[in-house]
């Protein structure tokens, strides 16, 4: 029983205070016109997905490919494709639109992102490696990596290796981060901790693969517009709406009554 994730938007981070008054950082996530654009099968593709597209994007934004390809799913251009794994039971329809309340409070999620680029590094803040002496003959090389290789065998250097390079705007994902508060009218979606990427960029939620999905979550998804409580509305309030009448009664009959509740 695997269901799909979402795409969210990166708000920021903020805090929120629990019932016991201790504030918990939290991350905002936003959830936007998320609809299921394609759907993948085992039979047709050798396997189980679903395609989902964030928010709306300009037309003049897509290309000629992308724009046929929301033409016959008979949805917006999107902003932002993403394909998620499912399992048999968990299809949805094309179109489908899924709320933020596809994660109920306290469940545990993964969420993969790419993290902030911050340029060529060294290999003290890349990863972490302590430098060379102070002294003892070391002069302009405090904080350099020392040897990269072997001897003559192999004579090379390993892929791999920790040296000096590019750091960041590579590919994470942080498990296990508890949802602490959603709302679905202005579709937000609050994590606790930090989660990979900047501000403004996209990630992928999903259930946690090694804690157990909770009896309470919706399944295979929590859809808009088919989840909303349908409540019959009073007699009370049809009477005080202009355009109610009542049609046992004649006009003569309503004249009557108004000039006996005078």
């Amino acid at each position: 029983m695997v269901r799909t994730g979402i795409i969210a938007q990166k708000m920021g981070m903020t805090r929120v205070f629990n019932e016991e008054g201790v504030h918990v950082p939290v991350t905002v996530l936003k959830v936007e016109g998320l609809q299921v654009i394609s759907v993948k099968t085992e039979d047709h593709n050798g396997y189980n997905a679903l395609e989902l597209g964030w928010g709306n994007a300009k037309i003049k934004r897509v290309s000629k490919p992308l724009r046929g390809h929301f033409a016959k799913a008979k949805v917006e251009p999107k902003r932002k494709l993403a394909e998620f794994r499912i399992s048999e039971d968990a299809f949805l329809q094309i179109g489908d639109e899924i709320s933020a309340n596809h994660f109920i409070t306290g469940q545990r999620v993964d969420v993969v992102g790419k993290s902030i680029g911050k340029g060529f590094a060294g290999s003290m803040k890349r990863h972490n490696f302590s430098g060379l002496e102070a002294s003892h003959g070391i002069s302009v090389s405090h904080r350099s990596h020392g040897s990269t290789g072997n001897s003559q065998d192999p004579g090379k250097v390993w892929k791999g290796k920790k040296m000096a390079g590019h750091m960041g705007d590579v590919r994470k994902t942080v498990q296990n981060l508890e949802v602490v508060f959603t709302d679905a009218e202005r579709g937000l979606l609050m994590l606790s901790g930090s989660v990979p990427g900047a501000k403004g960029g996209f990630v992928f939620v999903s259930d946690s693969k090694k804690i157990s999905l909770p009896k309470e979550a919706p399944f295979p998804a929590a859809l808009i517009g088919t989840n909303k409580e349908v409540k019959e509305p009073l007699v009370d309030d049809l009477k005080a709406n202009d355009s109610f009448k009542d049609e046992g009664l004649s006009p003569a009959d309503e004249e009557k009554t108004k000039d006996e509740q005078k």
